[in-house]
């Protein structure tokens, strides 16, 4: 640990690592910001290997030694800042105290997939915190791997990392080009390749079918517009939630999450 608390908010060092919270800048340095002590003692115990460097404020929080010792343990560099130098390299208003710096290690698409029974394929989601959720939604179902295709958001996007709470650094994370990748790629692993989407047929046809008890990869579209025809027709089926009450739908993750707890169910029944 650096003994000399680093004050000065325009330091090089508090730059670089700011500059990370704009994608072209988390692209070209091969780096990204994970914000709060939980998703920071998630990656010092997951990921310890990709993190860098911690910034911590000099306080008494509980987590306090418990990420100072992990940093330790790890052999990652610890500086100790300003609550200044903390808030010009966090993208929240408030930040909790620590901000660490890691290396983006993503996971080839066909390792990700390699033996998968599990997998979630986030196809053009835009929101970071609807992306943040399934994710962590699909790790806490017990699934293999998330996959990012086509235009969907940075998975290494401040908020989305924010959002995740930790489950970033717990299963491999992906990104295909197009959906198209996706799916090929899903395929080459074995998995059936479901498509959540209101148009589709009833998800408790397909259950009772014994649908999804094998190996499964969702696809989750577009919050707004969903999977167009041409994304449809890419996946082995579509299927839909029932609706029992009043409300027109579910958004994106809590849909996702039904879907992926409801095959989670089914795998291990």
């Amino acid at each position: 640990m650096n003994d000399a608390i680093l004050s000065n908010p325009k330091a090089t060092r508090v730059k670089r690592a700011a500059a990370l919270i704009r994608k072209k800048e988390r692209t070209a340095q091969g780096r990204f910001l994970v914000e709060g002590p939980q998703s920071v003692r998630e990656l010092l115990v997951h990921r310890p290997r990709s993190a860098e460097v911690v910034f911590a404020t000099m306080g008494t929080e509980p987590w306090q030694h418990e990420v100072d010792r992990l940093a330790s343990d790890a052999g990652v560099v610890l500086e100790r800042v300003t609550e200044e130098v903390l808030a010009a390299m966090s993208e929240t208003v408030h930040p909790q105290g620590v901000v660490a710096v890691a290396r983006t290690d993503e996971s080839a698409l066909g390792d990700a997939l390699a033996g998968a029974r599990l997998v979630a394929i986030l196809h053009e989601i835009r929101d970071p915190g609807n992306a943040g959720t399934v994710l962590r939604a699909a790790d806490a179902a017990g699934a293999d791997a998330v996959v990012f295709a086509g235009e969907s958001i940075d998975p290494y996007h401040p908020k989305v990392v924010r959002s995740t709470t930790g489950s970033l650094f717990h299963l491999p994370v992906a990104t295909a080009p197009t959906l198209a990748d996706a799916v090929d790629a899903a395929r080459g692993a074995g998995l059936r390749v479901l498509a959540a989407d209101v148009r589709g047929s009833e998800l408790l046809e397909a259950r009772s079918e014994g649908a999804l008890a094998g190996a499964v990869a969702w696809v989750f579209g577009n919050e707004a517009r969903g999977l167009s025809a041409a994304d449809r027709a890419l996946v082995d089926r579509s299927l839909r939630l029932p609706i029992y009450g009043a409300a027109e739908s579910l958004n994106l993750a809590t849909a996702a999450s039904v879907l992926l707890y409801e095959t989670a169910f089914s795998q291990r029944a």
